[in-house]
């Protein structure tokens, strides 16, 4: 009888001690996900890209390959890889500028 008393207050014991731990808060660090964090270099090509992208947009003229690129520009910039942010940054300030310097082209003319 006392082999079954000492078992069922062990069992009862640790079914306890695993139920104080289900209410207990998360430390700071677990509830706050770090930031990733980019070069200089990318946060100044990130944001000229944005600009250059805005720019455009305003005017109706925006490709859609900038805004693709600057869409993976900023999704690298929340992974923390500043390679892609400078290589997708520098893509979509140039497709941006491409797409306004074609405002620029003489409209075609057929015949005289």
């Amino acid at each position: 009888m006392s082999k079954v008393l000492l078992v069922l207050t062990s069992v009862a014991l640790l079914g306890l001690s695993g139920c104080a731990d289900m209410n207990a808060k998360p430390s700071s660090s677990e509830s706050t996900p770090a930031k990733a964090v980019i070069s200089a270099e990318a946060q100044a090509a990130l944001a000229a890209a944005q600009a250059d992208v805005k720019t455009v947009k305003a005017r109706n003229d925006l490709w859609t390959t900038a805004e693709s690129a600057l869409k993976a520009a900023e999704a690298a910039a929340g992974k923390g890889d500043s390679a892609t942010v400078l290589k997708e940054a520098k893509r979509a300030s140039d497709q941006a500028q491409k797409g306004m310097a074609q405002l620029n082209y003489p409209m075609l003319k057929i015949g005289d």
